[in-house]
């Protein structure tokens, strides 16, 4: 009783005194203040799909009620910090006492402050100790503070509040952030040993490990828990042992990151929360299952055709802060169906043209650009069919020959591929072969504006309303496109016919490789959906001996039989302006089959032209062409072969002197210079014509000494 009344003196305290003067904020309007350090990401339903740390200042996960709090927790946190919660008004002048005799006989130091006045400081910045303690004025009104809080509040209301915003550690703010970060459980999911660890870090949050232990060991015995001490130190090492607040992969980081920019907001997204887990998962496996390949890193995208929503966004592994959906990367073979498309728009081909799969050289003012295939063969004479559902080269390149390198380069910015920012002339005629880069997101909306008979719409992260697309292809020329894509016999030439890219349902797809195997692609689009996947090395290093359909196309496959494992898929409706016809071969170089065609184009029969029925062209040197004179080849043998097409009864002449006929390839002794090389006809009319250029030293004199 002594000790009481010399804190009281000491303060001054009477019953009186201990009134408020200002009335306090209500436990709703402390409530609703509150911010969590997190911004949570919703999915398209309303689920919550992940949140992220928005606020650097301290870490607070959302109001936790005090029903959704372990009973444990409650208890162990009375007993360490207020046991006569219950009964007092806010102040508990038996402990107020004690503390005041201890101090004033040296003893160590101990506080008084009830969870009242403890929450009485949380709520306001004045009553808040200093690393030197409160003064005596602060003391003060931190008392008036709370017992105008217990006038106020109900005893649930004041714990409460006090659990959801006290400090645990570092800068832990409050019990779900503690719960999660220390022990990786929701607050309900406490038991007694965490608990009485979390109630012992209120006192004092940044103690080492083995004080803090010591404390709960003592705390437990207190509460006569059946735990051992060791147990409890074990338990201290491995809670203070975690670093991050969830230790689980979080399914959209790079989605969170681009729309959560407030704390304590809560963003509904576009995104589908099951879809979202079912492909980031399909995605790690497949890359676990091509590690030995060198294959670390992937991206998927899967947007709906109609609204242009993004459904699913996976921009890695996990294992990576870069977005792969978002980054550029070479796109090899993905944007053929483009090229194509072009070229039957513009009535250059119909589907089943007879292409050239054979050896080629093009001039360029970088020298000759001799594209391969994928498989180093070629194929000879094949359908526009099969050269872009088996993806060959050559023929591709021949294709963008005839549309020219202006018409795809802005073919391929009308369908929305911004990132070819520089001009047509510096892709080349590799851009026929997905030289440039593009973005998994951008291209996949490109085929999606093929999935879309050729309107375009853009692609959101967030709801809105219906927006009005644009046409920007043929519709016609996209619906034949796409039927080649679904084409699983055109496809067989390379593919072989059972591979990942055929479905059960109705699905178009295209797989890509870029050069030196650094990206691998599947894109592709069925009636609902167009989903994209890429798998390669952010850091650019090559794969080991991976296609289209052993990277990216099982995750390709996979996610799109999730899709429709309750939607059906079925094939688009032909345009008006096509009509359907069968075709057949001279000679058959394939087999008579039902074709697609724009009306106009249609043709019964595809026959080949034989070489008398041929223009006369100089097929190599081709015109501007850089000839480079090879000191390591012997003089003797170190020749150029003019080579012509239809050159029976003409012949060369080279800077206007005579060199023969050129029915057959003629050798020449190459001087360095630059030249004309011309086919004369017998009336002395030039039919065609190139010119070319040779570097080097000169040879030496034919016959001469070496």
């Amino acid at each position: 009783m002594a000790r009481v009344c010399i804190m009281a003196l000491a303060l001054g305290l009477s019953a009186a005194a201990l009134a408020a003067d200002d009335a306090p904020l209500t436990s709703g309007q402390v409530k609703a203040a509150y911010r969590s350090s997190e911004a949570q990401l919703l999915d398209r339903h309303g689920e919550a799909l992940q949140s992220l740390r928005v606020d650097m200042k301290a870490r607070r996960l959302p109001w936790v009620a005090l029903a959704d709090i372990s009973p444990a927790l409650r208890a162990a946190v009375l007993l360490a910090e207020d046991q006569h919660f219950m009964r007092h008004g806010g102040v508990d002048l038996g402990a107020m006492g004690k503390a005041a005799w201890d101090n004033l006989f040296q003893r160590r130091p101990r506080g008084a402050s009830t969870i009242t006045m403890q929450l009485a400081g949380q709520l306001d910045a004045d009553l808040r100790a200093s690393s030197a303690g409160r003064s005596w004025g602060q003391k003060w009104d931190q008392i008036r503070a709370a017992q105008a809080i217990e006038e106020g509040w109900s005893k649930a209301q004041i714990l409460e509040a006090y659990l959801n915003l006290v400090s645990f550690r570092g800068e832990l703010q409050g019990i779900g952030a503690a719960s999660h970060s220390l022990f990786g459980k929701a607050p309900s999911g406490l038991n007694q040993t965490d608990s009485v660890i979390l109630a012992s870090l209120v006192r004092a949050p940044n103690a080492p490990a083995k004080t803090l232990a010591r404390r709960a060991c003592a705390l437990a015995k207190e509460s006569k828990m059946d735990s051992s001490c060791q147990l409890i130190e074990a338990r201290v090492d491995t809670a203070l042992q975690r670093t991050a607040l969830y230790a689980e992969l979080q399914p959209a980081p790079q989605v969170a990151q681009q729309l959560l920019k407030k704390p304590g907001e809560a963003v509904r997204s576009t995104l589908d929360g099951a879809l979202q887990r079912f492909a980031q998962n399909a995605l790690r496996q497949q890359l676990g299952a091509l590690r030995e390949r060198n294959v670390n890193d992937g991206a998927l995208v899967v947007l709906d055709n109609r609204s242009g929503d993004i459904l699913a966004y996976v921009g890695n592994a996990g294992a990576s802060d870069v977005d792969g959906v978002a980054a550029l990367r070479q796109a090899g073979s993905t944007l053929k169906p483009f090229l194509y498309q072009l070229a039957i728009e513009r009535r250059l081909i119909t589907a089943a043209s007879l292409l050239d799969d054979a050896p080629i050289d093009i001039s360029t003012d970088a020298g000759l650009y001799i594209p391969q295939n994928y498989d180093r063969q070629f194929k000879g004479y094949v359908s526009a069919r099969t050269s872009l559902a088996s993806s060959l080269n050559v023929p591709a390149v021949r294709t963008l020959v005839l549309t020219g390198l202006d018409g795809f380069y802005n073919r391929l910015r009308d369908v929305g591929l911004s990132s070819l920012s520089e001009s047509a002339d510096y892709y080349g005629y590799s851009l026929a072969l997905g030289s440039a880069e593009v973005s998994l997101l951008e291209l996949s909306n490109a085929y999606r504006t093929l999935a879309n008979g050729g309107l375009a719409g853009s692609t959101s992260l967030l709801p809105r309303a219906p927006e009005r697309p644009r046409r920007v292809l043929d519709a016609g020329a996209a619906f034949i496109v796409g039927d080649i894509l679904a084409d699983r016999a055109a496809r067989s030439l390379t593919f072989g016919l059972k591979n990942e890219l055929g479905t059960t349902f109705w699905s178009a797809v295209k797989t890509g490789t870029s050069k030196d195997m650094r990206d691998n692609w599947c894109v592709g689009y069925s009636e609902h959906y167009t989903l994209g996947v890429w798998v390669g090395n952010f850091d650019g290093k090559a794969m080991w001996d991976v296609s289209g359909v052993t990277g990216a196309a099982p995750v390709w496959r996979d996610v799109m039989d999730y899709l429709h494992r309750q939607r059906p898929s079925r094939a688009p409706t032909a345009p008006r302006e096509l009509l359907r016809q069968r075709v057949a071969y001279q000679p058959a170089l394939e087999p008579e089959r039902s074709e697609w065609f724009i009306r106009g184009t249609e043709s019964a029969v595809v026959a080949l032209v034989g070489e008398n029925h041929r223009p006369p062209k100089i097929l190599y040197p081709g015109d501007s062409s850089i000839i480079a004179i090879d000191p390591d080849i012997p003089e003797a043998i170190q020749r150029v072969f003019f080579q012509a097409q239809a050159g029976q009864g003409l012949r060369w002449t080279l800077d206007g002197a005579e060199l023969g006929p050129a029915g057959a390839a003629l050798a020449w002794r190459p001087v360095p210079g630059e030249h004309k090389l011309a086919l004369l006809d017998a009336q002395d009319k030039v039919v065609a014509a190139s010119r070319f250029q040779v570097r080097g030293n000169p040879l030496p004199p034919a016959g001469s000494a070496q």
